[in-house]
């Protein structure tokens, strides 16, 4: 039911009890770049979660390949700062973060740059054996966009977070 209002998203109850929502991220032909459609489609299944008294936590997952892989880059590559500034670009990602229910971020394969962000905002990230995360963005020549400096940090140390944003480098599981 709830999955066919979604291109994006695999979303279903699961659980002995379905008292567990289901998020799945599902752009696999894009390694689950996060595009405007699939975070408005996020905000919404998310929004639905949350005002379900059935669900008392919900886990978000991507493919074995990935995660996300980040920002959909083809999707911003030609906007400008204004645009991004007055449009309110990246405006509304943050709703994982005050998602009251508990979010759990069940991570394998590729979580980067916006990906990595994502799984950050989650209150617990599980990670399995081929997990990766990173910030490439310098490798574009820019930074973390959407609180991945500063969750990165407080999750990883500032040394560690440096490193990664710096360099592009990513880290294992």
């Amino acid at each position: 039911r709830a999955g066919a209002a979604f291109q994006y998203l695999l979303v279903q109850k699961t659980g002995a009890q379905k008292n567990v929502g289901l998020i799945q991220l599902n752009r696999p032909q894009a390694l689950n770049a996060l595009c405007e459609g699939l975070m408005a489609e996020l905000r919404r299944a998310l929004e639905a979660m949350e005002s379900d008294p059935e669900v008392g936590a919900i886990v978000l997952t991507g493919s074995q390949k990935a995660f996300a892989a980040g920002a959909d880059i083809k999707e911003m590559q030609n906007k400008t700062f204004q645009e991004c500034y007055n449009g309110g670009f990246l405006s509304g990602w943050d709703k994982v973060s005050v998602v009251r229910k508990p979010i759990i971020a069940a991570v394998n394969g590729y979580a980067l740059g916006g990906g990595c962000e994502l799984a950050m905002m989650c209150d617990i990230i599980y990670a399995g054996e081929k997990a990766q995360f990173g910030q490439p963005e310098i490798l574009l020549g820019t930074i973390p966009g959407a609180g991945g400096t500063q969750r990165l940090t407080r999750a990883v140390g500032k040394s560690l977070a440096m490193e990664m944003v710096l360099t592009g480098d990513r880290i294992s599981a």
